[in-house]
C-alpha cells in the first residue's frame, strides 16, 4: 500500500446495542469498530486461544491458505466511509521451491480481517490517515476497563 500506516492492536471488545464494540488502537489513541454480535465472539476466542469443538469458518479459511502455502501477512484498515470501515487482508504464497512468492491484497471487512488476525496472530494496520480521522475512545476504554476490569480483552 502507498499510505503510511500505524501498528494497533484490538485493545477490547465489549457488548454493544446493536453488536460489538471492537476497541482498536495503540498507545496514542483507540477508536471503535462495531461488528456483529457473533462476530465480536469469534475474534475473542481466537484472542482468548479458546477450544473450539469444530473448526470456524476462519479456521477453515486458515486451512485452505495452509494447504495452498499461504500465509496471512498482515491485515490493514484502510478507510472509513459513510459510517462503514474498508479493509484489505494481505495475503503472501510462496511456491513449492521456495523460490518466488506472490503478495495478493484483497478486499475484506474489517471483522473478518480482525478474525484472521487474531487466529493467526499477525499484525493489525491502520492507515495513518484514517487513524487521524476517527475519534478517540481512549478515556472510554480506560473507564471500562477501570469499571469492569475483565470485561475488556
Amino acid at each position: 500500500m502507498k499510505n503510511e500506516v500505524v501498528a494497533v492492536k484490538i485493545r477490547g471488545i465489549l457488548p454493544a446495542n446493536s453488536g460489538c464494540a471492537v476497541f482498536i488502537g495503540n498507545d496514542e489513541k483507540v477508536f471503535v469498530i462495531n461488528v456483529e454480535p457473533q462476530m465480536g465472539q469469534v475474534i475473542g476466542m481466537f484472542l482468548r486461544d479458546a477450544p473450539k469443538e469444530r473448526p470456524l469458518t476462519h479456521d477453515l479459511m486458515a486451512s485452505v491458505f495452509k494447504g495452498f502455502n499461504i500465509t496471512v501477512e498482515r491485515v490493514v484498515i484502510t478507510d472509513l466511509k459513510n459510517s462503514t470501515y474498508f479493509a484489505r487482508l494481505i495475503l503472501q504464497q510462496q511456491n513449492e521451491l521456495q523460490t518466488a512468492r506472490k503478495i495478493v491484497e484483497i478486499d475484506a471487512r474489517p471483522s473478518d480481517c480482525l478474525a484472521l488476525a487474531a487466529a493467526q496472530k499477525r499484525p493489525i494496520f491502520v492507515t495513518a490517515a484514517l487513524m487521524e480521522q476517527v475519534e478517540d475512545m481512549s478515556e472510554i476504554l480506560d473507564r471500562i476497563n477501570e469499571g469492569e476490569s475483565g470485561e475488556a480483552e
